[in-house]
């Protein structure tokens, strides 16, 4: 899921087998995946893929962002629904992401920044997601102010008049080889940012990486790759680190 437009052939890739070092909790109505460092009041709500919140991946870079200091919450921003399974047939896509658009998560996110500041003390917060999240992510950094850093890692918001007035930092994170998000889209959203947007944000592609690259792909069995992963991830880190 790159943008809210065009399903997209997201291929699962190296899921990990990864338990996770945080705890499911429930929320209002939904249900989400917590981990908080010994102190903090800064956190990052990290959101899925089209795999859900449960899937290890997602969850590995939730414990990554608590191990340099951030609480970090992974909700269910599907409420309950079934997430895509690599099992299922492309063709249903565009069904099963009728009642799933990234664009319309206003009534969670809400949710969530209520538990952080009420519940954890949490002072600052900012987002992080991937492909469907990294829609939403671009999403939430058009609409809340209170976000204070955004990184959206191959997601665009292309169905939006003011899809380039962001009003939070963001690094939005692309690979080169993307069969979902081709570079005039990339290219495009860099120009009309430089234009449009009064807020800081960096547009980043990475050389030879495909779709999924930063999460989905395991540095450790993808060595020509692993220095991207690497990267990307760092830059996560430092634009959180630098706005939070």
């Amino acid at each position: 899921m790159a943008n809210e437009a065009k399903p997209c052939p997201c291929d699962i890739g190296d899921k990990i087998e990864y338990g996770g070092v945080g705890e499911e909790v429930q929320i209002e109505h939904i249900k989400a995946y917590v981990v908080k460092p010994p102190a903090s009041e800064k956190a990052i709500i990290v959101i899925q893929d089209i795999y859900g919140w449960q899937l290890p991946n997602t969850r590995y870079m939730a414990d990554m962002l608590s191990s340099n200091g951030y609480i970090a919450i992974c909700p269910d921003f599907f409420v309950g629904k079934e997430p895509w399974s690599p099992s299922h047939d492309w063709s249903t896509f565009p069904q099963w992401l009728e009642d799933k658009k990234p664009t319309e998560i206003k009534k969670e996110v809400d949710v969530v920044l209520k538990y952080l500041k009420d519940q954890c003390g949490v002072k600052r917060i900012g987002v992080v997601g991937f492909c469907w999240g990294g829609v939403s992510t671009h999403y939430i950094a058009l609409q809340y102010e209170e976000i204070k850093a955004g990184v959206s890692v191959y997601g665009i918001v292309r169905e939006r008049e003011d899809r380039f007035d962001l009003k939070s930092p963001t690094l939005f994170i692309f690979a080169e080889n993307d069969a979902v998000i081709p570079l005039d889209q990339v290219t495009t959203l860099e120009t009309r940012l430089k234009e449009k947007c009064t807020a800081d944000f960096q547009v980043k592609i990475f050389p030879k990486q495909t779709h999924g690259f930063v999460h989905r792909k395991r540095e450790d069995i993808n060595p020509d790759d692993k220095p991207y992963i690497e990267e990307a991830r760092k830059d996560m880190i430092n634009w959180l680190n630098k706005y939070m």
